[in-house]
């Protein structure tokens, strides 16, 4: 048994955040406790710092295998892919580095979470960035440790050119900065790489100095299985090895840092959540908090492809593959303006076949629909039931079809080809999936594919309905509403922005599962630092913004340490924003 005075529960992108700022007060003791494998330097494995995601996320290695939600409650369970490695969602996601809008945070700050407005998180934004394009910008930094990056039009290869004509064309404005110029318009998406390299929160928070540190401990595949409760404080939590071995670690106060999944599981593991829930499972109930598992939000998504020509596909050796992207309006009364995101890619996969095809994903920013986490099992080897709900709130469905109408004008005003039967839906399906990891037999068959895509027309089109659309066209779905909603509902998926399962907000709000500092009401010694804490989800990918949170809370508990607790070092730290 080991005593710390904080022990962090998952390395993922707030638990690197945390162990590296508040390990920065020598008399701190802080363990970070990682279910995954470790990524130290100079040990990162080449596929994740590879520049083009797809295989490590399609892959088993990095994520929790046993994780699975359903989107919809139609819908068949299916793996969720999060996280479970040093760095977390950061070390296997697509590398966006969108920040979403001020109008979402303030919002939070209007719906009780005081202080948390877009000019109290704007300084951790920059505090957190090493902005390569605009860092002499006021709205960014310049000397953090997450660099960001976008590729500039000047290097686009043609598919994106092409992509861009048709935005221009529907009347969408070229914008330069999406983290700076919040209007709709498309933009070089912005994504946390440098030198063609991922930038995770590992590799860039868990850094050689930060590793060095004697008052910081890492412990990499060891999974928390329970939090110590002595009534309603937290003491510590028992963590179960690969070999079954358990360990104990005492802490004056335990940081859940799992995401909006694991950490809400946890919390009703420990008896803090819907007591009747909890009853049910034969679990004693230490705090009635009804919101632990609820508020659960995704942003509805779906895939498109066409077909490319030669002259716009990109070579393989060129890795990254995401460039360009859109934020519009769906028109659909009643909702928000900039509701949508459109993001585009030069390839659907690693493979010839893949190659062969562009990529478009659209989703619904600033969703109405809501989910929720539960448990099944006490046992914490079970996973917990997750219900995604996507399109619980017919708006969302209404604005998924305006934004299919939209992305149709602007394949149509792209020039990418002259047959409309080349840009067919493309569900991100586990046959898909399966074709999407990475072995021999994927590259021989899809090689064979691909070469068959280059195939006469009539011969392309049977391709494209017996592996992708089963079927289903373009034209029919537009010719008619309730196609294309139906088409909606079976296809709809969650693109991996699970938050909102532990809100914050105000004590008079029974829902608020945590304080504005991340605090678990009721309890002592117990705090939640991630996505779980989002009111509302951003108009935005969630690893920015939930490093964003990190960095926030992490200034605060260091401010509550005792006067005369902190280095000069470590003041400067939490103190100076970049």
């Amino acid at each position: 048994m080991e005593a710390f005075d904080y022990v962090i529960v998952g390395g993922g992108s707030a638990g690197c955040v945390l162990a590296h700022r508040l390990s920065a007060v020598p008399s701190l003791r802080v363990a970070l406790i990682e279910a995954g494998a470790d990524t130290p330097p100079g040990k990162v494995p080449e596929a994740i710092l590879d520049s083009y995601p797809m295989p490590v996320f399609c892959g088993n290695t990095y994520i929790w295998p046993s994780l699975k939600a359903r989107a919809t409650k139609q819908a068949a369970e299916r793996v969720y892919e999060q996280g479970r490695v040093m760095g977390g969602g950061s070390s296997i996601n697509v590398q966006s580095a969108n920040r979403g809008l001020p109008r979402d945070y303030d919002d939070w700050a209007e719906n009780g979470a005081h202080g948390w407005a877009w000019d109290d998180v704007l300084p951790y934004f920059r505090k957190l960035e090493h902005d390569v394009n605009f860092a002499d910008n006021p709205l960014h930094g310049k000397h953090g440790p997450i660099a960001i990056r976008r590729i500039m039009p000047d290097e686009w290869p043609p598919f994106c050119h092409a992509f861009a004509k048709g935005l221009r064309s529907n009347g969408l404005a070229m914008l330069q900065d999406q983290n700076a110029e919040f209007g709709d318009g498309f933009f070089p998406a912005a994504f946390s790489n440098l030198n063609d390299r991922r930038v995770t929160t590992a590799t860039a928070y868990l850094d050689t100095a930060t590793l060095r540190r004697p008052n910081l401990s890492i412990f990499a595949n060891l999974r928390v299985e329970r939090i110590v409760m002595n009534g309603v404080t937290a003491k510590g939590v028992v963590a179960v090895a690969q070999n079954g071995e358990q360990v104990r670690f005492d802490a004056r106060e335990v940081v859940l840092a799992a995401g909006a999944l694991q950490s809400p599981a946890m919390l009703l593991r420990a008896g803090i959540g819907d007591s009747r829930d909890l009853k049910a499972l034969g679990l004693r109930c230490l705090i009635d908090s009804p919101g632990v598992g609820r508020n659960l939000q995704d942003h509805p998504s779906l895939t498109f492809c066409h077909f490319l020509e030669p002259r716009f596909r990109m070579p393989l050796t060129r890795r990254r593959a995401s460039m360009t992207a859109a934020r519009f309006t769906s028109g659909v009364q009643g909702c928000d303006s900039s509701d949508l995101y459109l993001s585009s890619a030069t390839r659907a996969a690693w493979h010839a076949l893949g190659n062969r095809l562009g990529l478009f994903f659209l989703w619904c920013n600033r969703p109405y629909s809501r989910g929720r986490v539960q448990l099944v099992s006490p046992d914490a080897g079970v996973a917990p039931r997750v219900d995604l709900n996507l399109l619980d709130d017919e708006r969302d469905t209404a604005r998924l079809a305006a934004g299919i109408r939209m992305l149709a004008k602007v394949i149509e005003a792209s020039g990418l080809g002259e047959d409309r039967r080349d840009f067919f839906p493309a569900a991100f399906s586990p046959r898909v999936k399966a074709l999407s990891r990475v072995s021999r037999g994927n590259a021989i068959v899809t090689s064979v594919l691909g070469a068959l895509l280059d195939s006469p027309a009539p011969v392309r089109r049977f391709l494209i309905g017996r592996f992708f659309t089963r079927g289903q066209n373009m034209a029919s779905l537009l010719a008619s509403d309730d196609a294309l909603h139906a088409f909606i509902r079976e296809n709809v998926f969650g693109v991996w922005h699970a938050s909102g399962t532990c809100r914050m907000g105000l004590s008079s709000d029974r829902h608020a599962v945590v304080d504005t500092q991340g605090r678990v009401r009721g309890a002592h010694g117990l705090r939640v630092v991630d996505a779980s804490l989002m009111p509302r989800l951003p108009s935005a990918n969630t690893n920015i913004p939930t490093i964003m949170i990190a960095e926030k809370i992490a200034d605060t508990m260091l401010r509550e340490q005792p006067r005369g607790a902190a280095s000069p070092d470590a003041v400067y730290l939490h103190t100076t924003i970049s």
